[in-house]
């Protein structure tokens, strides 16, 4: 589900992955876009929404998982909320040097993880989390639409409490589903993410959404509808 020409997120087959850790993360000169490879990985327009999702994963307190940390906007809001632990994992090396001065200056206890989500969730002690927000670009073409699932049904049921709640966005797949199958945002989240859940062993009565209108920027590369969803997954 590649566009065509310049305006592809991604081409038939590429693949980042290889050369995303040690790639430049380019912040523009007034800290309102971040691209990393020449992908669009995030942009301030995006303020209300990540805080809607840093809300969610911050609702129950205690200790938070963060999986992305690009331009610290969830994890800023995170920060202001009632939490007592904030673990962050980044892959990128310039990122994650921001992820660490950033650190220094938070009111909670951060902890910065560094690798790939893939190779450090494995890591982490099971019920462990009382909330998670993953946030994470996807590096290929392969996964695009899909990468969200490999962690949801690998590692979120364990790495959360009973009680805990999961709440994700991969913007760039929905951007697209919403620029070419879909009008409705939340038809779009019930046939393409909600079996998937179910899958992970998320029960569907536990899966609630909220949505708002937020009008992207008209030179956004990656998102032009003009609502988003905030998912709010809880473990039974």
């Amino acid at each position: 589900m590649s566009l065509e020409g310049k305006d592809a997120i991604f081409l038939q087959g590429e693949d980042c992955k290889p050369d995303w850790r040690l790639a430049s993360a380019e912040y523009n000169d007034s800290d309102t876009h971040l691209q990393i490879l020449g992908k669009p990985v995030m942009e301030r327009w995006e303020t209300p929404y990540m805080h809607s999702l840093a809300t969610v994963a911050a609702s129950k307190g205690g200790r938070v998982l963060e999986i992305g940390f690009g331009m610290a906007i969830a994890a800023t809001k995170i920060e202001s909320l009632d939490v007592e632990e904030h673990w962050i994992i980044e892959c990128n090396d310039g990122v994650f040097k921001r992820l660490q001065e950033w650190a220094k200056v938070q009111p909670h206890k951060v902890v910065p993880l560094k690798g790939l989500w893939e190779d450090v969730v494995s890591t982490l002690p099971d019920s462990h989390f009382d909330g998670i927000l993953y946030d994470t670009y996807p590096l290929s073409e392969e996964t695009w639409h899909t990468h969200q699932f490999s962690f949801i049904k690998g590692y979120a049921w364990r790495l959360l409490k009973p009680g805990g709640v999961l709440t994700y966005c991969n913007l760039t797949s929905w951007g697209e589903l919403l620029k070419e199958k879909y009008s409705d945002i939340e038809k779009m989240f019930q046939e393409t993410q909600v079996s998937h859940l179910v899958e992970s062993g998320f029960k569907k009565e536990n899966i609630q959404t909220s949505v708002m209108d937020l009008i992207p920027p008209k030179d956004c590369r990656y998102y032009s509808f003009h609502k988003m969803i905030t998912p709010k997954i809880t473990k039974h």
